[in-house]
């Protein structure tokens, strides 16, 4: 029997825990478990209600940041302590509905390395879904992993995943991701959603602005990591030529119409593009440097450990 970790990440979330640690009880029986919570710097009673937890069910777990770090830093502290074959994420606040565990272990026992929730049918308001639909249209295009719901927490993980991943910021969202990144299989479940019963929601309008920068990192360190080259060369390359093109226009208007060109914006544009095309290019340059650099050092490291197990043998 294949032993289950549950991370929840907790923040202010106190009148919910209980009711949630009961459900996921419920739907275990028939399994080892663990429940690992991490109070990511709660300022209500969470922490009393989780220690209480833990005194009375010795498979309760709990670990207790300093303060509020974000979710993307309580999971991967989370995921350090998880001893389960299958580790499962769900979010504190009783939206999501323990009664879809089987179905998650239904999937992993298909051969899936990664199952994510689908909140098909979400109940949040209206100035929540929309963004939520463009941000999941965004990601699956710039990533070519087609997910009704990258936000969605519900997700089981079997422990090899879990073992890759190095995730902070808002980079929990791009999970599914960086996932398929290192070779693994993904799949999407629906699942129930429901409405928020207490509290409110921790998140506010500037995690869209950190949400894209993580995109753009994330899109960066699973597609360029070992070519920075490719991605920082195409940008320069397309602004040289940009550049390029509107100073060959510009010596056409001066030589073959007599057009001045102390007064052409342009001139100025063109020569901007191609300085910053070649400072990209310069940037790609110095990151496949640095890239070989450490694939040499690595190479070092591996034949001097071969090297010191001959010798030891």
């Amino acid at each position: 029997m294949k032993k289950l970790s549950f991370v929840i990440p907790v923040y202010n979330e106190d009148r919910s825990l209980k009711q949630l640690y009961d459900e996921i009880i419920e739907n275990t029986l028939n399994y080892d478990y663990e429940i690992i919570f991490v109070d990511d710097g709660s300022t209500d009673n969470s922490y009393q209600v989780m220690l209480g937890l833990a005194e009375k069910d010795k498979k309760v777990k709990l670990l207790r940041l300093r303060k509020n770090f974000g979710k993307a830093v309580g999971l991967q502290i989370g995921f350090g302590h998880a001893a389960g074959e299958i580790i499962f994420t769900l979010d504190a606040d009783l939206q999501d509905d323990p009664s879809e565990i089987p179905n998650f272990l239904e999937m992993i026992s298909k051969g899936y390395d990664l199952v994510t929730g689908w909140k098909k049918k979400r109940r949040d308001p209206i100035s929540k879904k929309i963004p939520s639909r463009i941000f999941n249209a965004v990601v699956s295009s710039s990533f070519h992993l087609k997910l009704h719901d990258y936000n969605c927490g519900f997700k089981a993980y079997r422990k090899e995943v879990i073992q890759e991943l190095d995730i902070y910021g808002e980079m929990h969202r791009y999970i599914p991701a960086l996932a398929k990144a290192k070779g693994f299989k993904i799949a999407e479940i629906p699942v129930k959603h429901r409405p928020r019963k207490f509290g409110k929601s921790k998140y506010g309008g500037e995690r869209y602005l950190r949400g894209f920068l993580d995109l753009l990192t994330v899109k960066l360190v699973t597609n360029y990591i070992h070519s920075p080259l490719y991605l920082f060369g195409g940008l320069g390359a397309s602004f040289s030529l940009i550049g390029f093109t509107l100073g060959v226009y510009l010596s056409i208007m001066k030589y073959l119409f007599n057009q001045p060109l102390a007064n052409r914006p342009l001139l100025f544009l063109s020569v901007l593009l191609m300085m910053v095309g070649i400072q990209f290019f310069s940037i790609g340059l110095l990151g496949e440097l640095i890239v070989n650099q450490n694939r040499k050092l690595n190479r070092e490291k591996n034949i001097s450990i071969s090297e010191t197990k001959n010798l030891t043998e």
